[in-house]
C-alpha cells in the first residue's frame, strides 16, 4: 500500500514547501497539489519544490480540463518532470462542479466524461511525441509541436473519477490508474474497482497494475475525536462535488447533505458542521488515532483493491481558513505526516 500526500496549497508557501520536503525524507510515494483557481498556482509551486526533493513524486490532483487545454497541461508536466529529473505525473479530471459554476459553465451539460477522454488522448499524444495533429470534438490541433519534452519515456497520467461507473471503465481502459475521492467505505470502492476492472480487461490489460487510489479527507492524532471533528469540518465543503449516486454507495442518505451544502453556500460554514452528522465522517473520511485510521484503511479500501491512500490532510490551518473554527490540540500537517509514517503506514503494512 502505497501513502501520498494531497496538498491544498493554501498555506504560506514556504510552509508549503517544508512539509513537501518532510514528506519527501518520510518515503511518501507522491505529493497531489490541487489545480484549482481557489488556490495558489500548483505548478509553480512544484516546479520549485522539484528542487528541494529527491524521490518523491510530484503531480497535479485534479487538472482540470475543461478550464486548461490539454497541451498546456502537457507542456507543464513535461517541464516538470525535467525539472524533478522524471518524477512528475498527473490526474486528469473535467473540473470540480463548484468551481466551474463560478465560471459560469455548467459540467454536466458540457459532456464531462467525453471531454476527459479526449483530454487524455490529446495529452499522452503530445508527452509521447512532441507533436500532434488532431480534430476532437472539443480543441483541435494542426502540426502543434512542443520543445517540452519529458524524461520519463512514459509519464503517468490518471483519472480522477467519483460518480461511476463509465469513468471508471474509461480509467482502466485508457489510463494508468484512477484515484477516487470522498469515500471512505468497502462498498464503494468495491463498485469503483469492478468497472475499473472491466475496463482494463476490455482492453487486454492487468488492471492490478493501475494504481487505484483513495484521495480521503484525512485527520489523525492522539485524540480520536478531535480528528474526527477536524474531518467534519470539511465534510460540507467537499460535500457538494459527491453525486447522489455516490453518497448511497457510502451508505449515505444525500438528502441528509443537502441542508449542509446548502449552509456552506450560503456562507455560514458553522451552521454547515453543526448539521453534518458525526456518523457521517466514518464513511467519508479516514479519521480518528493513528490505530483507528490504519484498521479503516485495512478493512474498507485494502479488500476492495485499493493499492494507494492519498491522505488530504485536515490540520488546524485547513479547519481555520475554511470554517472560522479553532481547534486546539490537533496536530498541524507536518506531525500528522509523521503519524501516518510512524504509525500508520507500519500498522497497514
Amino acid at each position: 500500500m502505497r501513502f501520498s500526500y494531497a496538498l491544498l496549497p493554501d498555506y504560506p508557501l514556504v510552509e508549503s514547501l517544508a512539509s513537501i520536503r518532510l514528506a519527501d525524507a518520510l518515503g511518501f510515494h507522491a505529493c497531489y497539489v490541487a489545480d484549482e483557481t481557489w488556490h495558489k498556482d500548483p505548478w509553480q509551486l512544484l516546479a520549485v519544490a522539484a528542487g528541494q526533493t529527491r524521490t518523491i513524486r510530484l503531480g497535479t490532483c485534479a487538472s482540470p480540463v475543461t478550464l486548461r487545454d490539454p497541451t498546456l497541461i502537457a507542456q507543464a508536466l513535461a517541464t516538470l518532470d525535467e525539472l524533478s529529473g522524471g518524477r512528475a505525473e498527473a490526474v486528469l479530471a473535467s473540473g470540480n462542479c463548484g468551481l466551474l459554476a463560478q465560471y459560469g459553465i455548467d459540467g454536466a451539460a458540457h459532456r464531462p466524461l467525453s471531454r476527459v477522454k479526449e483530454a487524455l488522448g490529446v495529452v499522452r499524444t503530445l508527452l509521447d511525441e512532441g507533436a500532434i495533429t488532431r480534430r476532437g470534438a472539443f480543441a483541435s490541433y494542426e502540426g502543434l509541436f512542443t520543445f517540452a519534452r519529458p524524461v520519463q519515456q512514459r509519464v503517468p497520467l490518471k483519472l480522477g473519477a467519483m460518480r461511476g461507473p463509465r469513468s471508471f471503465v474509461a480509467a482502466g481502459e485508457s489510463s494508468d490508474g484512477c484515484h477516487h475521492s470522498m469515500s471512505a467505505t468497502r462498498e464503494a470502492y468495491e463498485y469503483a474497482v469492478r468497472h475499473l476492472r472491466a475496463g482494463a480487461e476490455r482492453a487486454g490489460r492487468d488492471w492490478r497494475d493501475l494504481d487505484i487510489g483513495a484521495w480521503v479527507v484525512f485527520a489523525t492524532g492522539p485524540d480520536g475525536a478531535l480528528a474526527r471533528e477536524a474531518a467534519r469540518s470539511m465534510i460540507g465543503p467537499y460535500a457538494s462535488a459527491v453525486s447522489d449516486e455516490q453518497l448511497l454507495r457510502n451508505g449515505v442518505d444525500p438528502g441528509a447533505l443537502r441542508p449542509v451544502v446548502a449552509a456552506v453556500r450560503a456562507g455560514d460554514p458553522a451552521r454547515g458542521i453543526e448539521l453534518t452528522d458525526p456518523g457521517v465522517v466514518a464513511r467519508l473520511a479516514i479519521a480518528g488515532t493513528p490505530a483507528q485510521c490504519a484498521e479503516q484503511i485495512r478493512t474498507q479500501l485494502r479488500p476492495a483493491g485499493v493499492n494507494h491512500v492519498i491522505c488530504a490532510i485536515v490540520d488546524p490551518t485547513l479547519v481555520r481558513l475554511f470554517t472560522g473554527r479553532e481547534l486546539p490540540g490537533l496536530p498541524g500537517v507536518d506531525e500528522q505526516l509523521r503519524l501516518v509514517h510512524d504509525a500508520v503506514r507500519p500498522a497497514v503494512g
